[in-house]
């Protein structure tokens, strides 16, 4: 803040580090300094009515001075779509290890039951239910259900997905169509159903798990491609839409993870060599491995903690640096 009187320059020095005025400073019109006075704010109306920092901002610092406290999900509700197993149950645990309450879904009831047990037997008490996120009516009445029995969900991981590996002149429309439902319109609809209630509550944290297709393309994966690049985006969309609600969406790019899925390509052949894609994917990849589920545990707990408030947009790549890399000379 400036003053100006017909003998001085009046100015007051702001600490932007401790959001406050820290010294009043006088100058006389040759630009000489008069003074320097500390100010006292027991006394000063201009600091205490004017100055103090908004509250939430002053409980934001309180909880800054504990660091490991930023990323504690305690308290938190979060539902992981597809999270039977893979991915989606390595970030469901990670989320419990942090203090959350675990809600998962899954297709089909038996693979509901096998992802109770699972969770079981890592010490998490999860809450399980069979849905088909392609059905909107079906996610309303889940969300509905969920609000009911454990409550409003304050973090939605968008994990559910399918991939058809077939060339794209061989792959009907009928089943392109299954792949962007499920990839593509899925996380829409889900989306749709909490960012109400997470606007009542003043908060949202979603998390769409994207992939490197969400940037390259590769032969046999048209669908695939087309719908996580639309994710990428329609996560752009949502931070662009709801970021004023305090709902921060973001996604997940996973490289190429070590998973049941993925087992086969990894298989060691007859002769003892490595499978042929293995060997490819470990020469494009400078980190020279394939992922592990848990690569993805700190990233998915970042995005979903206080410690990412002001991340919004932003797809992370958790990849091995595959993206990066153009690969060695021949």
């Amino acid at each position: 803040m400036k003053y100006v009187s017909h003998a001085t320059t009046h100015f007051r020095r702001f600490s932007a580090r401790h959001s406050r005025i820290i010294t009043d400073i006088i100058y006389d019109n040759t630009g000489k300094r008069k003074q320097r006075v500390p100010l006292d704010y027991s006394s000063n109306w201009r600091y205490n009515k004017c100055n103090q920092p908004p509250k939430r901002q002053k409980e934001r610092d309180i909880k800054m001075n504990d660091f490991t406290e930023m990323f504690s999900l305690k308290g938190k509700i979060a539902w992981v779509t597809g999270a039977s197993y893979g991915i989606g149950f390595a970030i469901a645990k990670a989320y419990a290890a942090a203090g959350a309450t675990i809600v998962f879904h899954d297709i089909r009831q038996e693979l509901v039951d096998k992802g109770l047990a699972a969770y079981e037997a890592e010490g998490i008490k999860a809450h399980g239910y069979v849905c088909d996120v392609t059905d909107e009516a079906a996610v309303n009445a889940l969300v509905g259900v969920i609000e009911k029995e454990v409550g409003v969900v304050d973090i939605l991981v968008n994990n559910a997905g399918i991939i058809k590996r077939i060339p794209m002149c061989d792959m009907t429309a009928e089943q392109f169509r299954q792949v962007v439902d499920v990839d593509l319109n899925a996380p829409f609809i889900v989306s749709k159903a909490v960012i109400p209630s997470m606007i009542k509550k003043g908060h949202g944290k979603i998390i769409n798990i994207c992939s490197m297709m969400s940037e390259l393309g590769r032969e046999t994966v048209s669908a695939y491609a087309a719908a996580k690049g639309g994710l990428k985006m329609l996560t752009k969309n949502i931070a662009s839409e709801y970021g004023e609600f305090n709902i921060q969406c973001n996604g997940i790019g996973p490289g190429y993870i070590a998973t049941p899925q993925t087992a086969p390509l990894r298989e060691t052949q007859p002769d003892g060599s490595r499978h042929p894609f293995d060997q490819f994917i470990i020469a494009k990849t400078p980190a020279a491995r394939w992922g592990n589920p848990e690569d993805l545990q700190g990233p998915a707990v970042f995005l979903a903690s206080d410690a990412s408030d002001f991340v919004n947009g932003h797809i992370l790549y958790v990849d091995g640096g595959i993206l990066a890399y153009i690969g060695k000379q021949p």
